[in-house]
């Protein structure tokens, strides 16, 4: 028996990385999945890989319309839909506010946080007819904090996501609806080698290079993995988690818990050696 038997979910951006694995884990745990990209090769292929109860639908998120058509479209078709994972993202410019382009940046903001936006806004009327349901946003450790993305567009427009979350949880938990997200840290997808100006699959390709780099980014020491994400969608997703509710979910490794111990222990030692030697 799965966590997720007889659940109906939608997840955007589910042709690679965290939402590629998580389509698979959820279909696992026994959901209906309908999964959306705008790769429609990539998609077409998924489908027809995992087969049983997993559904492909070209979309982008950034496009109001495309967003309706996918969750009506899958209301229509299922009768419901109990579980939203907005999870398509993407690289947002990189560089100083000084030289960042304006409408490059408003183009990853309509991916990054509009995507969201629109999500929640379609599908609540859905999940208000049945008075049940569960919005999984996907935020980052770079909305919490500065420094941890190579851009600060990004990092802004997750920290919108973050708010939106709370924001939207407080008016649709009073219809039993509940809004939460999810923070990654450091995790092993091909977003670096887009953020970079890899495109498509070479940029897919780049996520075991980053592994090997970012198991040294945070305490626990590894990558962090798209099925660490996955994991905690299914918990966030199903009747477990009924009563969490704008929630923040940092997976993470303690990327941002803090300082290193062994970091800090050297530079305790360097600032001891100094006094020494200036005694």
């Amino acid at each position: 028996m799965g966590k997720l038997d007889g659940k109906v979910a939608i997840i955007t951006g589910g042709t690679s990385g965290i939402g590629l694995k998580t389509v698979e884990i959820f279909q696992k745990e026994g959901a209906i999945v309908v999964f959306s990209g705008r790769r429609e090769a990539e998609g077409s292929d998924i489908q027809q890989r995992l087969g049983e109860n997993v559904y492909f639908q070209k979309s982008d998120v950034s496009i109001e319309q495309d967003v309706k058509d996918l969750i009506d479209g899958t209301a229509d078709r299922f009768g419901k839909i109990d579980i939203l994972f907005n999870n398509a993202g993407g690289p947002a410019p990189v560089g100083s506010i000084e030289s960042v382009d304006y409408e490059k940046a408003m183009q990853a903001v309509g991916v990054l946080f509009g995507g969201v936006m629109l999500g929640i806004k379609h599908v609540a009327p859905h999940m208000k007819k049945k008075k049940s349901g569960s919005i999984i946003n996907n935020g980052s450790i770079a909305g919490h904090l500065a420094g941890y993305s190579t851009s600060m567009i990004y990092s802004s427009a997750k920290a919108a996501v973050l708010q939106l979350t709370r924001s939207a949880a407080m008016e649709l938990g009073e219809s039993n609806i509940r809004v939460n997200s999810i923070s990654p840290g450091a995790t092993a997808t091909g977003i670096f080698g887009k953020a970079l100006g890899l495109t498509g699959q070479a940029a897919d390709d780049t996520a075991d290079i980053a592994a090997n780099i970012l198991g040294r980014a945070q305490p626990i020491p590894r990558a962090g993995m798209p099925e660490d994400i996955a994991k905690a969608a299914v918990f966030l997703g199903s009747d477990d988690s009924s009563f969490i509710n704008a929630a923040d979910l940092v997976i993470d490794g303690g990327m941002i818990g803090g300082r290193h111990w062994t970091a800090h222990q050297a530079s305790v030692a360097q600032l001891g050696a100094a006094f020494k030697a200036h005694l």
